[in-house]
């Protein structure tokens, strides 16, 4: 999608700090981080939301969330703590129209969150 900021990243239109890509994922710093580590994980396919999930992206929200641990795990959080959130929609604070999973590591997080 042309005009979709995680597109422009992904395609390296825009530049991000990428700490993880593979063939279906990008992860990247987030700009105004909530947390020491603050990485969005995003899939290549554009998909603006939650709710536009079909069952033949399953095993890509799967993955989501194990690249979500895996840089947990690489960035030394795995055992005190992290948190993985979809935002969906402008009322639960998704602003960029296409899923990311946000990780968020390194401080205390406080529920329920904000």
């Amino acid at each position: 999608m042309t005009d979709c900021l995680f597109c422009k990243v992904i395609a390296g239109d825009i530049p991000g700090a990428i700490v993880h890509q593979d063939g279906a994922l990008v992860a990247f710093k987030d700009i105004t981080p909530q947390a020491p580590l603050h990485v969005l994980i995003v899939p290549r396919k554009h998909i603006p939301s939650l709710n536009d999930l079909s069952s033949e992206d399953d095993a890509l929200v799967g993955s989501m969330f194990r690249c979500a641990a895996a840089l947990a795990k690489q960035h030394g959080y795995h055992e005190r703590g992290y948190r993985t959130v979809f935002n969906t929609n402008r009322e639960a604070g998704q602003s960029v129209f296409h899923i990311h999973l946000h990780l968020l590591a390194g401080r205390a997080l406080a529920w329920p969150p904000g």
